[in-house]
């Protein structure tokens, strides 16, 4: 078996933000690792994950002033959904959910899930980011997924939204685009991918979500060059857009360290300094998805 990637742990002490999130704000993506005694990694996985516990993201949510949260279940866990329906649990109504399927599962187990807080699943559409796209499990989930009310969760990125914009838009369930599409933001508003975007947000089955600026950025804190990318998507789809800190950000760091999650929260203000599509952002698009 090939070394796997030791990925790091979050910073430690979230300072707390000078943005004041209204009652209600919603974290729309984060992943909970193990502990692998009581959860253990898939063998499949690419990399290896610290333990990151739902105790810690609560304690971090708690320091940051968020409210509820969405645990999207990880790649190192596979499609062993136990660790996040554990997180759920343990939010006594904090947290929905997003899980990962093969395909294979039965309506049944799809209803177990959803009872457990889930309300969609995620699916891998970009090879850049470690998973080769196989639309077979996909298209055998639809199905099930859309007797739900559920959405499909695409991590795609500039190359598969590219290749992917048709499929997606005949998906029979609303599409939620993670972290704008991994769009590169040294390349500016006018790229091929941020535009296509756009248009894909100009229709109404289509969310995306601001998350994981820490990657998209190539100038690090306080991530100036995504604002315009993330100021662009909210006027698009302001009923659509949704933020999330990305904790416990351990895949992987492109500028030395891990973020801060307080200076994630001290961006919202900085791309959305409305209250009124704050409230949007945080509170009634989230509260509206994942059913709050």
């Amino acid at each position: 078996m090939p070394r796997l990637r030791i990925s790091m742990p979050p910073d430690p002490n979230p300072h707390t933000p000078l943005f004041k999130a209204p009652p209600g704000a919603c974290d729309t993506h984060c992943h909970v690792f193990g502990p692998p005694d009581l959860f253990p990694y898939a063998a499949t996985r690419a990399y290896t994950p610290p333990a990151a516990p739902v105790e810690h993201y609560m304690s971090m949510l708690d320091i940051v002033g968020i409210d509820r949260g969405i645990i999207v279940q990880p790649n190192a866990h596979a499609t062993d959904n136990a660790v996040s329906l554990d997180a759920i649990a343990q939010g006594k109504g904090r947290f929905r959910g997003i899980c990962r399927l093969g395909g294979d599962e039965s309506a049944a187990e799809l209803k177990r899930l959803h009872d457990g807080g889930m309300r969609g699943a995620r699916f891998n559409f970009g090879e850049s980011l470690g998973h080769k796209p196989n639309l077979a499990p996909v298209e055998k989930s639809l199905p099930k997924m859309q007797e739900l009310g559920w959405f499909i969760d695409v991590h795609t990125d500039p190359a598969g939204i590219a290749a992917y914009a048709d499929t997606f838009r005949k998906f029979p369930v609303p599409v939620v685009i993670d972290h704008l599409a991994h769009i590169d933001a040294s390349q500016g508003t006018g790229q091929r991918a941020f535009k296509l975007l756009l248009e894909l947000l100009a229709e109404p089955k289509f969310w995306v979500k601001i998350a994981g600026i820490d990657w998209l950025t190539r100038q690090g804190r306080p991530y100036d060059d995504v604002v315009p990318f993330a100021r662009l998507a909210l006027e698009a789809a302001p009923d659509r857009v949704l933020w999330g800190t990305n904790w416990p950000h351990s895949m992987r760091f492109k500028h030395g360290t891990a973020p801060n999650d307080g200076d994630l929260v001290d961006f919202i203000p900085r791309f959305a300094p409305e209250p009124a599509l704050q409230q949007k952002l945080l509170v009634a698009n989230p509260a509206r998805l994942f059913g709050f």
